[in-house]
């Protein structure tokens, strides 16, 4: 029998592949159905309209979050444990993640799940830090290893990798929105690929997180070809309006990227009352003054753009200085935010600090103060913890993680009635923002605090009862979706067969993690259908869909690295598989360099089964081909 859509023969090993028709995959994050109806109507928010009303009251009055679905999905497709836990139930640890989630446990009378076996623990320390699966020789080295330290030595090795700085900095490149084009700035691809290169460097560097944000914030130069970091203040610009405009788009990147207030950008065209009174119980008594004192931080810094050919309008390079003639003037009835009127007698607006009161010292410059502010504010590291969290947990402490709430962090002075303290953890979040601080903003040290605890090394599998309440006390390890330059790699390296990009600029490049942005090259269309996003106005989501599973299941990429060719160092997974070997051999070999794991002995039998009904080689890439299409293989478990 022929299954549809491919040339593939259906065999028993699809049971436990993706077939996404009847929608399998589940969003993370489904949209409220009520919006605050005149919020609804700031239309500056554009596409992201709907994303700025999913916090507050409104998300506490739906079941928004659905981990846990995708959990009990997600493992209801994985084989029983073939192989021996590695501990059982956690033990005590002096992590601070696990002093906290342990105490929460005891106190809620909940048993977590077991610890997560040797093969799976590899597979998902090595994805979450370096943006593909391991090879199947670090694979049978590690799970052989008898060294009780051999998880932790492994966490340190793949810190130190190239592939750690590979996906970092994709990561950042996301969050900082590092793109050729926007719908309001262009930095073309030498500014974005100058920009890469400084992300790159910085990760490389393990540079301390609060010395990124602080060359980001006070760049200056004449040359954003040249000086990469100039090319995220730029990224402010905004077009069709007076220049408080850009001012205020730089304050609102300032506090949704580096201390996670999305709400900023509503404060910036009107007072939060009666538009954020169910939404943020900071915004709906934030006014809009506040957001102009956080914007005039910016009143003197100055963009320009100078022509690569003094004899063509483009393309261009930006410049970044400051002009200390210029101020925030409240003057303006045109643009993209309603007129600025003075307030009272107040014409001109100075800098301060909407959540500490701070301003420019004597002689300071405003954007060096900014980053003072910022930096120093304990919810920049409470911020940039819940950004990581996410990343190796799946659920943020707050969600959207770019959604927080000031007015509701305090676990010692909770809000009052019909409001809740918003992180699901609050005490947890704030030890680790501690730690974070403590550790002076080292990132590798926060993931490895993360990813050496065992709260992160759970199984995603539950033997007892689960209850949707135990999802906020990360009870077990939540699953999710991998990147599409993860898949993509995975199944490159899993196949050896490569697959390589050439980006001006940058050169030969071997990987989809290593890509500067969402450049258009052979498989941007293939990489774009696992919504990489395009960061600006589509942020990177991990929902599944029916095209996602039809491009794995029949797309070129994927076929041709299902079938036997080359030879030597170059012959691909198929060719090595079939060539001199047992049919144990080749089974094994298939399932340990795609699923990082050996067949179950169901597995087993129905694949030597499979094998001996019809054409060898025909057989070995039907296996194949169900291997990369198992839940197993695109789901980080």
């Amino acid at each position: 029998m022929k299954f549809p859509f491919t040339n593939k023969r259906t065999i028993p090993l699809l049971a436990g592949t993706a077939i996404l028709v009847s929608g399998y995959f589940l969003s993370a994050q489904e949209p409220s159905e009520e919006l605050d109806v005149e919020h609804a109507n700031c239309s500056f928010f554009g596409p992201k309209q709907a994303f700025y009303t999913k916090s507050g009251l409104a998300a506490a009055s739906h079941k928004e979050f659905a981990f846990s679905r995708i959990a009990n999905e997600v493992a209801s497709r994985l084989p029983a444990m073939a192989y021996k836990d590695s501990g059982g139930r956690p033990a005590e640890s002096n992590n601070v993640i696990d002093k906290h989630l342990f105490d929460v446990w005891r106190q809620n009378n909940v048993t977590p799940a077991n610890r997560t076996n040797d093969f799976e623990f590899i597979r998902r320390v090595t994805i979450d830090l370096t943006g593909r699966i391991p090879t199947a020789a670090r694979v049978q080295a590690f799970v052989a290893d008898g060294d009780p330290n051999k998880r932790n030595k492994l966490i340190d090795e793949l810190l130190a990798s190239p592939d750690w700085v590979d996906k970092w900095s994709m990561f950042f490149g996301d969050m900082f929105k590092n793109t050729v084009r926007t719908t309001q700035v262009v930095r073309y691809a030498d500014g974005r690929n100058a920009f890469h290169t400084w992300i790159r460097e910085a990760m490389t560097q393990n540079k301390p997180y609060d010395k990124i944000a602080t060359e980001l914030l006070t760049a200056q130069g004449t040359n954003s070809y040249e000086q990469g970091n100039l090319n995220w203040i730029v990224g402010g610009f905004v077009t069709g309006g007076p220049t408080q405009d850009i001012w205020d788009q730089m304050a609102v990147n300032t506090a949704e990227t580096f201390l996670g207030i999305g709400h900023m950008n509503c404060v910036l065209c009107h007072d939060g009352r009666r538009h954020l009174d169910t939404l943020s119980l900071w915004g709906k008594t934030a006014t809009r003054y506040q957001g102009y004192q956080m914007a005039a931080f910016f009143s003197q810094t100055a963009l320009a753009r100078t022509r690569v050919n003094a004899n063509s309008g483009t393309p261009y390079y930006w410049n970044v200085s400051e002009n200390l003639r210029t101020s925030y003037g409240l003057n303006t009835t045109t643009g993209n935010r309603p007129s600025r009127n003075p307030v009272g007698t107040l014409r001109v607006v100075t800098p301060e600090y909407p959540f500490s009161g701070g301003k420019p010292r004597q002689g300071e410059n405003y954007r060096a103060a900014i980053a003072r502010e910022v930096t120093a504010d304990f919810q920049f590291s409470r911020a940039a913890v819940n950004y990581i969290w996410k990343e190796f947990m799946t659920k943020a402490f707050v969600e959207p993680a770019n959604q927080f709430d000031p007015a509701r962090l305090d676990p010692d002075n909770p809000p009052e009635a019909p409001w809740t303290l918003q992180p699901n953890q609050p005490r947890l979040l704030n030890a680790l923002a501690q730690h974070f601080i403590d550790n002076k903003y080292d990132l590798k040290a926060l993931m490895r605090t993360i990813v050496t605890s065992d709260s992160y090394q759970l199984s995603s599998r539950y033997s007892g009862e689960w209850k949707a309440v135990y999802e906020d006390m990360y009870a077990r390890h939540i699953p999710r979706r991998m990147w599409a330059e993860e898949i993509h790699d995975s199944i490159t390296l899993s196949t050896n067969l490569p697959q390589t990009y050439n980006v001006a600029g940058l050169g030969t490049l071997t990987k989809a993690m290593q890509l500067p942005d969402v450049v258009n090259v052979g498989l941007s269309q293939w990489l774009d259908t696992f919504y990489r996003g395009n960061r600006d106005t589509e942020d990177r989501r991990d929902e599944g869909s029916t095209l996602q599973a039809l491009n794995l299941m029949n797309d070129a990429f994927v076929m041709n690295r299902t079938r036997a060719s080359g030879t030597g160092a170059a012959a691909s997974l198929l060719r090595q598989a079939i060539t001199n070997t047992t049919d144990e051999q080749l089974v094994s070999m298939l399932y340990i360099n795609v699923l990082s794991r050996y067949p179950t002995e169901e597995e087993k039998q129905t694949a030597y089964a499979a094998l001996k009904d019809g054409t060898r080689q025909q057989r070995a890439e039907d296996l194949l081909w169900a291997l990369l299409n198992k839940v197993d293989f695109f789901f980080n478990y």
